[in-house]
């Protein structure tokens, strides 16, 4: 599992598969949301913009990011 280390209270979805080059682009991020196959703390997430903090999990295709603060 990759990890992602907050640098402020906050790190928005998309941003997060950025930073974890599990996509290409912030429109590949939108896209993969937008179409349900992205997963926070277990759950399906459409929000784009989502903030996620300490502790969130993110899965997609099998990989997961935990962000840590």
């Amino acid at each position: 599992m990759e990890t992602i280390q907050l640098r402020e209270d906050f790190i928005k979805l998309g941003q997060a598969l950025k930073a974890a080059n599990l996509v290409a682009s912030g429109a590949q991020a939108k896209e993969i949301i937008l179409d349900g196959l992205v997963l926070v703390n277990g759950e399906v997430c459409l929000q784009r913009g989502k903030k996620l903090v300490d502790g969130d999990i993110v899965s997609f295709e099998g990989k997961k990011i935990q962000i840590v603060g």
